[in-house]
């Protein structure tokens, strides 16, 4: 039976079972809506919304902001320990949130322990319960894919961030064509090395953070290709696992600078890079050795500075960030995820152009 609704030139000032006649439901939601508490659904919310409106219940200012959604509130994962970037994509977080006030969203950064993907799938489990998206870098493990996965049927979307997911629910990645960088990381020291390239006697080695993050996976396979492919003489040493963590890569440095004497070229695939450089400092080989890393920072803009590393290759955090909020406002509004997204975009910086 249809709802007749009150007579709104009728001298008596409309009230909440005006408004629950007309919008179709109990006095009580009616005054859960009108008090902002939760347990109300979106679309019901606006209906008890627009027939305030029409009563003329509420003062124009109010109904305007009432009528307004809430913000997304949006939680980036950020692993926590020594690598400046991901501490750089943290303030980046904490500093920019005007950026974010014109798709309605409130952006914050959590820390969770690093390379621990059981850490991980907890953490995504737990602010899953708290916020309407989550933006991390993933780990590879089936801990959390799962975790995603149980994210996506309860409605809340993930993007990874930096390092991808396989085979896994969320709904888009935000970052580099790792594979790319890393080719291109092996171009440079190719080219840095000269004729020593085409040598049979030159080792180049790489540094990765953890090969559980399949950014780093992929850097150091494309890294492999370019040398198979265009310089199949020089000799790729082992990866050596430094955790991001700059005294472990300061150990891992020097042992590679023990084990060979004809060492020309590191590639540091993750963050602290500062112990690297300062291995090469303190052996007399800071400019005899190509040095590639990734990340420009307070710590490998300093080594650009003073000739240590040769090049980095970088991404804007900032755009990183705002990318990930424009994927879920686009979710939000009904949009293709990534409609409107700007694919990233990596930069080559030497001393010669820095920013």
């Amino acid at each position: 039976m249809a709802q007749t609704p009150p007579n709104p030139s009728s001298p008596r000032s409309p009230r909440i079972p005006d408004i629950a006649q007309l919008s179709g439901v109990s006095t009580a939601t009616v005054d859960r809506v009108l008090n902002q508490r939760s347990g109300v659904r979106n679309a019901t919310a606006q209906r008890v919304l627009q027939a305030a409106a029409t009563l003329g219940y509420l003062p124009q200012a109010e109904l305007h902001a009432a009528l307004q959604p809430q913000p997304l509130r949006l939680m980036v994962l950020i692993p926590e320990g020594s690598n400046r970037f991901l501490q750089m994509l943290g303030d980046v977080i904490g500093y920019a949130q005007d950026h974010w006030a014109p798709f309605n969203v409130r952006c914050q950064a959590a820390y969770i322990e690093s390379f621990n993907p059981d850490a991980l799938a907890k953490a995504l489990l737990h602010y899953g319960k708290r916020c309407d998206g989550i933006a991390f870098m993933a780990l590879e493990h089936p801990v959390v894919r799962e975790a995603v996965a149980q994210l996506a049927e309860q409605g809340v979307p993930t993007v990874t961030l930096i390092s991808d997911l396989s085979n896994s629910r969320r709904v888009a990645y935000v970052g580099l064509d790792n594979r790319a960088a890393g080719r291109t990381a092996a171009y440079l020291i190719a080219r840095f090395m000269g004729p020593l390239a085409h040598s049979r006697k030159a080792h180049v080695a790489m540094i990765v953070g953890s090969l559980r993050y399949r950014a780093h996976e992929e850097r150091e396979a494309g890294f492999l290709h370019l040398f198979e492919e265009q310089f199949p003489l020089v000799q790729v040493v082992g990866v050596r696992e430094g955790q991001d963590d700059a005294e472990r890569n300061y150990r891992q440095a020097r042992a590679l600078l023990e084990q060979h004497d004809d060492l020309a070229g590191i590639y540091n695939i993750g963050g602290g890079a500062e112990g690297i450089g300062r291995a090469l400092k303190e052996a007399g080989a800071d400019r005899k050795i190509v040095f590639i890393g990734h990340g420009l920072t307070p710590d490998t803009r300093a080594l650009l500075i003073d000739g240590t590393m040769d090049a980095v290759i970088t991404q804007n955090p900032q755009g990183a960030v705002m990318n990930c909020v424009r994927i879920f406002a686009n979710l939000r509004d009904g949009r293709e995820p990534t409609s409107g997204v700007e694919a990233t975009r990596s930069q080559v910086i030497f001393r010669e152009n820095l920013p």
